[in-house]
């Protein structure tokens, strides 16, 4: 993914103009992208935090795999997130 958006960025590259040309990638690199971004604007790793996190997944997937957990199907969850943007 580097060498894509290295091969295209201009330091002197607008904001609009850099993200035209990233939203062009193929998905993984857009989303590995994403990813960067995101983690370069917060440094600090709360290693608590992410214990916690690691061991709530853990616990979720457990449930769901021993049929403890109530899921909601697909189309439900779309219908419902759709109407929460469209202010419904």
């Amino acid at each position: 993914m580097a060498s894509v958006v290295n091969r295209r960025y201009n330091p002197r590259m607008e904001a609009s103009e850099l993200l035209k040309h990233a939203l062009t990638l193929p998905d993984k690199e857009r989303a590995e992208l994403a990813s960067s971004l995101i983690d370069s604007l917060d440094s600090t790793v709360d290693a608590d935090a992410e214990l916690a996190w690691q061991q709530e997944i853990a616990r979720r997937l457990d449930e769901v795999e021993n049929d403890r957990a109530e899921t909601i199907p697909w189309e439900e969850v779309r219908r419902k997130g759709r109407a929460l943007l469209n202010g419904r």
